[in-house]
């Protein structure tokens, strides 16, 4: 039986950044919090918790913190996590006179600048992703949340548009490159006064390629991810399209499977929140046990 991984899988660019960042604030000695999860992925997160690493999951919260010499004699200072927030964050712990560290991946960095662009111009703004994500409450928190979230081809239908004014379509960084075409012809079809700017990452669309094509070959596919992943999900809506036996799994622990002997191929892939490490013990288990 043969184990491959997909060409693509594991950290993207502006995770690793993310991470990487806030490791290189632990050794400073001043108390670090992240602004949310800096990644979904929970083993991520306890290991950073771990080293002393705080997490502010609500604009109350970071509200209510005080930037204390007595408490934080060596200064505090919040990362902004990898999915961004809306512009209204950063001028909080401006006026509280907290250090901002600002993780976000580059590229929803510049969907925010499209999209705050496209709202001083008076453009309706069609944001095409996950109601509820960080990442596209981020985008909105940049247009006075007056953005139309869509994220199916039936939302799509239903809208109904104003002939005078002009749009602009953006899309969720970790979106279903599928499912975004979809959506756009249907608003080419209606002949909507609307831009498209496709913001999908290019290592989402290789990730989401490079696992379609394995799990068309793989008897059986083991997806790697936080239960949290918007881009996790989507590799396993893929994967599992491609390939009947899809496991989802957060860690090694969740691997709980039973393989008939005429399985040929077993195929990995991995969001872009998941480890090296965990991937390679995955990996290793599978050609031990298997």
């Amino acid at each position: 039986m043969e184990v491959k991984l997909a060409e693509c899988a594991g950290f993207c660019f502006g995770v690793k950044r993310a991470i990487d960042t806030v490791y290189e604030q632990i050794g400073t000695g001043k108390a670090i919090f992240t602004y949310g999860p800096i990644v979904h992925n929970e083993e991520v997160v306890r290991e950073l918790e771990e080293l002393g690493v705080s997490v502010i999951e609500t604009k109350d919260e970071l509200l209510a913190l005080k930037n204390d010499e007595n408490t934080y004699p060596n200064g505090m200072a919040v990362v902004i996590r990898a999915h961004g927030v809306p512009e209204e964050i950063g001028q909080i712990l401006e006026k509280k006179g907290i250090e901002c560290i600002d993780a976000t991946c580059p590229f929803v960095k510049r969907i925010h600048h499209v999209v705050r662009e496209a709202y001083e111009q008076g453009k309706q703004i069609y944001v095409v992703g996950n109601p509820g994500h960080p990442e596209v409450e981020g985008i909105c928190g940049w247009c006075e949340n007056s953005a139309v979230v869509l994220e199916t081809t039936e939302e799509a239908r239903k809208i109904i548009l104003n002939p005078d004014r002009q749009g602009i379509i953006v899309a969720q960084t970790t979106f279903n490159s599928n499912k975004f075409d979809n959506i756009i012809e249907i608003f080419r079809e209606r002949s909507y006064n609307v831009s498209v700017v496709n913001t999908i990452c290019n290592a989402t669309e290789e990730r989401q390629r490079a696992a379609k094509a394995l799990a068309a070959e793989a008897d059986v596919m083991i997806v790697i991810g936080g239960r949290h992943s918007s881009n996790t999900r989507k590799l396993y809506e893929i994967c599992s399209s491609e390939c009947a036996t899809t496991y989802f799994i957060q860690t090694l622990e969740d691997l709980d499977m039973v393989l008939p002997t005429t399985v040929r191929l077993v195929g990995i892939t991995a969001g872009a929140s998941t480890p090296n490490k965990l991937i390679e013990e995955v990996q290793n288990y599978v050609r031990i046990n298997f």
